[in-house]
C-alpha cells in the first residue's frame, strides 16, 4: 500500500512537467515491479522518468524560434529600450529593430540548454513529503516546487551562458550597431542597457511558464487523463 501511494504521490509532478506520452510509456514497467522493489527503487525509477520529461519540455524552448515564435514566452524589448525601438522605426530602421529582438530570443534559446542538469538535481532532492504536497497542491504546485528549488542555480548558470551567447549567435554585433545608431540620433538620451541581466530573467520566466502550462492542463483537463491510472491519481486531487 505504501508503494502504491508513493507512485500516486509522485505522479502529478511527473505528468505536469514533461511529455504526457513519455509518462504513459514509462508507467507499465514501474507498476509491474512495484511489488518487488522498495520505495527507494520506485522513487528512483519515477525520478529518472521525470528527468526525461523535463528534458523534453526544455527542448521545446531550445529549438530555433523556441522563444521567438512562441507568443507565450517571446522576449520583448525591455522598457528602457522601447524608446529605442520607436526611434529606430521612425528613422526607417525597423528591420534593425526586428533583428535585435530576434537575437535577444536567440540567446535565451541557447542558454536554456543548460537548464536540464539543474532540474535533475532538484528532482533527485524531492522528498516523499514534497510529492504529497505537490499532489494536493494548487495547479502550479509542481512548477512552484521546481522554481523554489532551482531559481538561484538557474540564474547563476544562465547569466554567463547568455553573456557568451550574445557573441556566439552574433547578438553582440547587432546590439552594438543598434545602440550606436540610436545614440547617434539627434536629441536622444544615450542608453547602455544590461541586456544580459534582462535576458536571463526573461529566459527563466519562459521556462517556468511553459512548465506551468502543461501542469495546469493535466490537473484541470480530464480529457488529458488518457489512462485509468491517470484518472485514479487525479481523482484524489479532485476530491480534496
Amino acid at each position: 500500500m505504501k508503494k502504491t501511494f508513493l507512485i500516486l504521490a509522485c505522479m502529478p509532478l511527473f505528468v505536469g512537467c514533461g511529455s504526457l506520452q513519455e509518462v504513459v510509456n514509462q508507467l507499465p514497467s514501474v507498476l509491474e515491479t512495484a511489488t518487488t522493489l522498495g520505495q527507494g527503487d520506485i522513487a528512483t525509477g519515477l525520478k529518472e522518468a521525470l528527468n526525461k520529461g523535463i528534458t523534453t519540455q526544455v527542448s521545446k524552448l531550445t529549438a530555433t524560434d523556441g522563444f521567438y515564435k512562441n507568443e507565450a514566452v517571446k522576449i520583448l524589448m525591455p522598457d528602457e529600450l522601447k524608446k529605442v525601438d520607436t526611434a529606430l522605426r521612425a528613422a526607417g530602421l525597423g528591420s534593425l529593430a526586428d533583428e535585435g529582438l530576434k537575437y535577444i530570443n536567440r540567446t535565451a534559446e541557447d542558454a536554456v540548454k543548460t537548464a536540464t542538469p539543474i532540474f535533475v538535481d532538484a528532482i533527485k532532492g524531492m522528498s516523499f513529503t514534497d510529492a504529497k504536497n505537490i499532489l494536493m497542491g494548487d495547479n502550479k504546485a509542481a512548477t512552484t516546487y521546481l522554481q523554489n528549488s532551482t531559481q538561484t542555480a538557474l540564474y547563476s548558470k544562465f547569466s554567463p551562458v547568455i553573456s557568451n551567447s550574445y557573441a556566439k549567435v552574433g547578438a553582440d554585433k547587432v546590439w552594438t550597431n543598434i545602440i550606436n545608431k540610436y545614440n547617434s540620433l539627434p536629441l536622444v538620451k544615450k542608453v547602455n542597457p544590461d541586456l544580459t541581466a534582462y535576458t536571463t530573467e526573461k529566459a527563466m520566466e519562459g521556462v517556468f511558464k511553459m512548465i506551468a502550462v502543461e501542469e495546469q492542463n493535466i490537473r484541470t483537463n480530464t480529457a488529458s487523463r488518457t489512462t485509468a491510472l491517470l484518472q485514479k491519481v487525479f481523482a484524489m486531487q479532485d476530491a480534496k
